[in-house]
């Protein structure tokens, strides 16, 4: 059974998963800290110093903190549009390569009209 796990935990998509969430994780951090540190300060200077983060009503003794919801939605169009941008230059990085069509052999030209003869 161990042999099994260790063999399971191996293989070539665990460890690439394991590295992704790794980066992942990392990369989620910096966007984090450009969208509360860079973007939502010029974004609160544009629409006249808002903090999204403090904006909230209260209903009976609940507090609704909406503002932290707004934060989260721009943190994740952000980190969805880096994502984007990364994808979309290594897509654009990768050699593509022209679609080769196979040769085919003279014997098997041959085979297939005779082929299609027989059929008709």
């Amino acid at each position: 059974m161990f042999k099994e796990f260790r063999d399971f935990a191996m293989k070539g998509n665990v460890v690439d998963l394991a590295v992704a969430v790794i980066i992942g994780a990392a990369f989620g951090k910096i966007v984090t800290s450009l969208v509360s540190d860079v973007l939502m300060p010029i974004i609160g200077l544009i629409l006249g110093k808002i903090d999204f983060s403090t904006l909230a009503f209260t209903v009976g003794s609940s507090t609704i903190k909406y503002g932290m919801f707004i934060q989260s939605v721009v943190d994740f169009v952000i980190i969805a549009f880096c994502i984007f941008l990364v994808l979309k230059q290594l897509k654009r990085f990768k050699k593509e390569k022209d679609p080769v069509e196979p040769e085919v052999r003279e014997e098997v030209k041959l085979l297939t009209e005779i082929r299609d003869l027989l059929r008709k």
